[in-house]
């Protein structure tokens, strides 16, 4: 545990010392939201507070994809080297391959999103952005490569339901794998909606992964998450009220997705249900607004998702995210009841 620990400060520090150049980088590139956004005519509360945004910058999640990535490939092989014993429940090149895999293309793909939007270079430049459908068909391929290598590299099959039993799903776990990720890499995008809320949502969950990942001594995935929790720590102190910058697709999209395979590897899929459930609320919330508009004509709630709801309502922005803190403490400790009885 205190390597894990002085890992985690490490990254910490790390990030801390590389973020404010890479905020004033972005605020002299102006990474912002799109125009198209910013000048929209809407008065409802989503509008209203993507406007008071419109000059922080985002793209934050790509400098924790490069400091955990890069000081990941430097630590592990030197942890190996010194004689630390790693241990660990699957295979150890086809584990770090898959958590990397997951954590690199799905930030690639946030990433594209990003630029083509912030910059709107499909307006002003006549280049071919992806269209919703086509980013959702590669969100789905990569998430049924992932449930492949899950179930074919790591011979992961079981989905154990706590106080019902255990059921080995065969193949059939491929398709739940890429449900989950793709859901998880959605729902954390959504919620990366006001100052602090998804950051701070999943850097909460991921310490009760982190005590899970340790518990089992999987020595990989605790140093990984140890790393990730570091450089998420150093871009929260510039992320919660007032922001100083954001994550982007780059990073919600990237980390949902690992968030959702970190719970696949710990073989805990109901707790991450359980602790993930804010992400999973937040994500329904738009989603049922967005399916009843299309098939009924009607709204279900005044403003989606959630979180803009509760802003309408009269919430402060601060309280909102407080009050889902909370909530995710709440949810994450009962999740980890239930993955360790």
């Amino acid at each position: 545990m205190a390597l894990l620990l002085g890992l985690l400060i490490f990254s910490f520090v790390i990030t801390s010392i590389a973020i404010i150049p890479f905020i004033n980088l972005l605020y002299r590139l102006r990474f912002y939201k799109s125009k198209s956004a910013i000048l929209s005519k809407d008065k409802n509360a989503a509008s209203e507070h993507i406007k008071s945004k419109a000059k922080t910058p985002e793209g934050g999640g790509l400098l924790i994809l490069l400091t955990v990535g890069l000081t990941f490939a430097v630590i592990f092989p030197l942890i190996r080297l010194f004689g630390v014993y790693v241990t660990s429940v699957y295979p150890i090149a086809s584990e770090i391959n898959v958590i990397f895999f997951t954590f690199l293309s799905f930030g690639i793909l946030g990433l594209y999103d990003d630029i083509v939007g912030f910059f709107e270079l499909d307006r002003d430049l006549g280049f071919a952005g992806l269209k919703f459908k086509h980013k959702l068909l590669i969100q789905v391929a990569l998430g049924l490569i992932i449930g492949a290598l899950l179930y074919y590299n790591l011979g992961i099959s079981i989905l154990n339901i706590p106080f019902v039993g255990v059921f080995d799903l065969g193949i059939f776990y491929i398709p739940l794998a890429a449900i989950l990720v793709i859901g998880f890499a959605n729902a954390v995008n959504i919620t990366d909606g006001l100052d602090g809320l998804a950051g701070g949502l999943l850097l909460i969950t991921l310490f009760g992964f982190w005590l899970l990942s340790a518990s089992i001594l999987d020595t990989s995935l605790s140093i990984f998450i140890a790393l990730w929790l570091g450089g998420l720590i150093a871009f929260l102190y510039f992320n919660v009220y007032p922001a100083r910058i954001f994550m982007g697709d780059v990073g919600a999209l990237s980390f949902g997705a690992t968030l959702a395979v970190v719970g696949l590897l710990l073989g805990k899929i109901i707790a991450l249900i359980v602790m993930g459930a804010p992400f999973i609320i937040i994500g329904l919330s738009s989603f049922f607004q967005i399916l009843s508009v299309k098939l009924r004509g009607k709204r279900i709630f005044p403003v989606a998702p959630l979180h803009y709801w509760l802003l309408k309502a009269g919430w402060h922005e601060s309280k909102i995210v407080s009050r889902a803190w909370l909530a995710g403490i709440m949810v994450v400790i009962f999740g980890v009841w239930l993955a360790v009885i």
